[in-house]
């Protein structure tokens, strides 16, 4: 069987997870933690960085701290994972969903503003596959506005927008190190602020509403509760092992983008042909391999596709599933059609791509692809 995904080890991981329970501490927010704040912070450029137990934990804090609540509306695309939807739902807020790109499942930025209402608190974004949003065209409606602006960019590291790394242009944003992301721990997350003035409460809300890290610091004699807030810390485990990532993020990369290529040279054919869409890449956006994808004709022929590689012993799985339309959210959307959205819902097809994914593996899958729409039965 050839998986979807198979997470990769770097061979350091079980040694820094040694070297951290060797300290004797390991709750979170030692040397292994400090040492991943560190790489974003220097690295990226972001302003402060806080490890979390996962990317959902991230968006949650970010709702915390915009202080959203029952009334207030926040706009994200429809074409997402429930999470970034939950963590505003959980204050109270209202979603008012937007569109997809024709050319891609991001946000349509062109659709943000007819949404914008005076109830309007927040915009967030999600830089599907890696691929940067309109963050310009979308900043600009925040300054407009008074908006604040979240980047779920759970699939987003070591992406670019005009240069700029994803998850340092809104005014927070959230990361995601699942074991289906470039780097990952098993389960983790961090939350990026990159509005100072944000940074002092979220230390707080991250520890459960006290000034404990302040008082590790020495800046307060003792500690309280202080505001509200929840258990967002992840051990000093799950940063040992996200350290070893780190370290290897240049290799990865070069690694998973090796595949993405290969993957995308081989079915440019079958775009031409007009038979499959391929991902789209922007001028002013990078690719950071994080996935390949291709959009079938419709939801009939993706099915009979996932059939085809399923009994070739391939593992290949569609994504998201329209919010709006779901049975939580369907009676409370405004009935509007988001065409894009339900289209990316019913035709794309994620394929197997992981650091260990061998070249034959990989001509393989493309041999079987490029036969079913050739001629598929």
């Amino acid at each position: 069987m050839i998986p979807f995904n198979k997470p990769y080890l770097t061979g350091k991981e079980v040694h820094y997870i040694y070297q951290a329970v060797s300290t004797g501490k390991i709750s979170g927010d030692g040397k292994f933690t400090k040492e991943c704040h560190r790489y974003f912070e220097s690295k990226a450029g972001f302003k402060k960085c806080l490890l979390t137990t996962s990317c959902t934990d991230a968006l949650e804090m970010a709702a915390l701290l915009l202080d959203i609540k029952p009334g207030d509306e926040v706009i994200m695309p429809s074409f997402t994972f429930v999470s970034t939807a939950n963590a505003f739902v959980l204050r109270g807020a209202k979603i008012v969903f937007a569109d997809s790109n024709e050319c891609n499942p991001n946000i349509d930025a062109g659709t943000i503003e007819p949404l914008i209402t005076p109830k309007t608190k927040a915009i967030v974004v999600v830089h599907y596959a890696g691929i940067a949003c309109e963050m310009d065209e979308i900043m600009a409606l925040a300054d407009k506005y008074k908006l604040w602006i979240i980047e779920d960019a759970a699939q987003a590291i070591d992406a670019f927008y005009k240069g700029k790394p994803l998850g340092s242009i809104g005014h927070m944003s959230a990361f995601s190190f699942h074991e289906t992301k470039n780097i990952q721990c098993g389960e983790g997350g961090m939350l990026v602020i990159n509005d100072e003035q944000f940074i002092h409460r979220a230390e707080i809300i991250r520890e459960k509403g006290t000034n404990r890290s302040a008082f590790f610091r020495g800046e307060v004699n003792k500690y309280g509760w202080v505001d509200v807030g929840s258990s967002f810390l992840p051990s000093e485990i799950t940063a040992a092992f996200l350290y070893a990532q780190l370290e290897q993020l240049p290799d990865i990369q070069q690694k998973r983008k090796q595949i993405w290529e290969r993957y995308n040279a081989a079915f440019a054919g079958l775009e031409k042909k007009g038979v499959i869409k391929l991902p789209h890449l922007p001028s002013y956006a990078t690719n950071n391999a994080h996935m390949y994808y291709i959009n079938c004709a419709s939801l009939e022929q993706r099915t009979k596709l996932i059939a085809k590689l399923k009994a070739n012993d391939i593992l290949a799985v569609f994504h998201y599933l329209s919010l709006h339309t779901s049975p939580f959210y369907n009676d409370k959307h405004d009935g509007r059609k988001l065409y894009y959205s339900d289209q990316y819902t019913d035709t794309l097809l994620r394929l197997p791509l992981y650091y260990e994914l061998s070249e034959a593996e990989q001509e393989t899958i493309i041999a079987i692809i490029c036969n079913f729409f050739n001629s598929p039965a």
